[in-house]
């Protein structure tokens, strides 16, 4: 590492990409800007393409990008921790590091391609962001603002996703960032053409993945009236009785309310609440049961809500139920994919002061079925929380049968950030990867309808108590080849990736 020198221009270069980058995403929102972001990066290691060097170069530039756009992590630590912000944004240091390995390999591997084939090379950029991003997911269990989430709220940018998720857009993205700076590095016949290739070939692909997706007719149109309540439950609350009898007169008080604006169409009612840290215990607490049965009863309505459950060993599960309009609990969803550090420790026992962590955080257990929950006559697939940020949980409902996706969740815990659009942008992505409305319903928002083809609609603020009245109807059936096939683009560009380091390797090897 010492051997290593560099300019102030290369410096320039992956600063520039890092502001780019951070622009791109929420709050910011300057989407446009994620498609020329990589450029300053890639022109300067294309100049001067020393591995050592690039890799420093990504690694930096990827570091202080997820630092700052995921600032968001040290509010529970100020806010609920009682940490000092000067420690709290410590504390995140190491995280960033982390995640900022990917895209410094990214860097080294187009270091080493140009190496050996030449500005040419940069045409392989996307496959190997792609593939990166694929094993951050795999390594690291994250794959929060890939590249790809920044365009979820440009719908005509996304519909990549129903054929090959958000990685698809990713792709399509730096495939962009790589024809710029072909053209920046070295403008021949030969790069022009391959840039103007590279460039119409994106565009036909946004223009064509519309109709990607396979449909057809279905003789029975679903439709459902749903209820979705934002009751705004504050984090602080200490759950003393009389905070906890306000506060589910206050989710009653909404779904009544809900009701009453409801036509009478005599269609299928569903109220939904959010998840919410008033962790309502339906299965051991006997008055609670009376009351949701009493609830549905009276108001010829089914009911969707977040409890805490039982679970084998003495365990807890976070989990979703729906109670039907006789009273009755018949469905239950617990949740797979937990948060680290919220709702378990992801360290063994017998590391000193892992107790102690989870004693502070909770210790749940994961699930381990994708229940599908009845829809008025199809069925739903309900996934909790941070669950609408891995991609194979939604895939795997719609895949089994879901005809609408519910995600129930609640950000309180981050404060008035980013990390609500960001969230969000996961749940967009979501509904176009498997061709199917998303009903998002949060404890402090931001709750919405979300259509098949990524459209927001009717979305509520943050941090306020509101109700919204959905209708979903369905006359077709979609059939996305992302659902049916999975993540095959992005294995695809793996296996490409691992071929292409095998061959520079061996490469190598036989040149010394």
């Amino acid at each position: 590492m010492r051997q290593v020198v560099f300019r102030r221009s290369e410096w320039a270069a992956a600063g520039a990409t890092t502001l780019l980058l951070i622009f791109s995403f929420p709050n910011f929102e300057l989407y446009y800007l994620a498609w020329i972001a990589l450029v300053p990066l890639l022109v300067a290691i294309a100049r001067r393409p020393s591995p050592r060097s690039a890799f420093i170069l990504g690694w930096a530039a990827g570091s202080v990008f997820f630092y700052v756009s995921c600032y968001w992590l040290t509010y529970s630590m100020i806010h609920y921790g009682g940490l000092p912000t000067l420690l709290a944004y410590v504390l995140l240091i190491p995280g960033a590091l982390v995640v900022g390995v990917f895209p410094g390999l990214f860097a080294l591997l187009f270091a080493l391609a140009i190496q050996k084939w030449g500005h040419i090379a940069l045409l392989l950029a996307p496959v190997f962001w792609t593939a990166l991003e694929f094993i951050r997911l795999s390594v690291t269990g994250q794959l929060w603002n890939a590249i790809g989430y920044s365009q979820a709220y440009n719908p005509f940018l996304i519909q990549a996703a129903n054929w090959g998720g958000v990685y698809a857009v990713s792709f399509l993205i730096v495939s962009i960032n790589s024809a710029v700076a072909l053209l920046t590095i070295k403008r021949t016949r030969w790069t022009i053409a391959a840039a103007l290739s590279l460039a119409a070939l994106v565009g036909l692909a946004l223009l064509l993945s519309p109709h990607a997706a396979s449909t057809r007719p279905t003789p029975d149109e679903l439709a459902v009236n749903v209820v979705a309540i934002q009751p705004n439950v504050p984090m602080t609350m200490v759950k003393t009785p009389a905070e906890l009898k306000e506060l589910l007169e206050r989710h009653l008080l909404l779904s009544t309310k809900g009701l009453q604006s409801l036509p009478d169409d005599k269609l299928p009612r569903l109220v939904i609440w959010p998840e919410s840290p008033m962790n309502f215990t339906y299965g051991s607490t006997r008055a609670f049961q009376e009351l949701v049965a009493d609830f549905t009863k009276r108001n010829h309505t089914s009911l969707l809500f977040n409890s805490l459950e039982a679970a084998p060993a003495n365990g807890s599960f976070n989990s979703a139920l729906l109670v039907n309009e006789e009273g009755h609990l018949i469905s239950q969803y617990d949740k797979i994919r937990l948060m680290p550090f919220g709702e378990y420790v992801p360290l063994p026992q017998w590391l000193p002061g892992a107790s102690l962590i989870t004693g502070i955080v909770g210790d749940f257990t994961p699930g381990g079925n994708y229940t599908l929950m009845p829809f008025g006559e199809g069925r739903a697939g309900v996934f909790i929380c941070i669950e609408s940020a891995y991609p194979w949980i939604a895939r795997t409902m719609a895949n089994e049968g879901a005809d609408v996706l519910i995600n129930i969740s609640n950000d309180g815990y981050l404060g008035p950030t980013a990390v609500m659009r960001q969230h969000l942008a996961n749940a967009v992505f979501r509904a176009v990867e498997n061709g199917r409305p998303l009903l998002r319903v949060t404890n402090t928002g931001l709750s919405a309808f979300i259509s098949a083809d990524g459209v927001l609609q009717q979305q509520t603020g943050g941090f306020e108590v509101d109700v919204r009245n959905w209708s979903v109807n369905r006359s077709t059936v979609i059939t996305t080849f992302y659902t049916r096939y999975g993540d095959l683009f992005v294995y695809l560009c793996t296996a490409i990736t691992f071929l292409i380091v095998s061959a520079i390797f061996f490469g190598r090897v036989n040149h010394r």
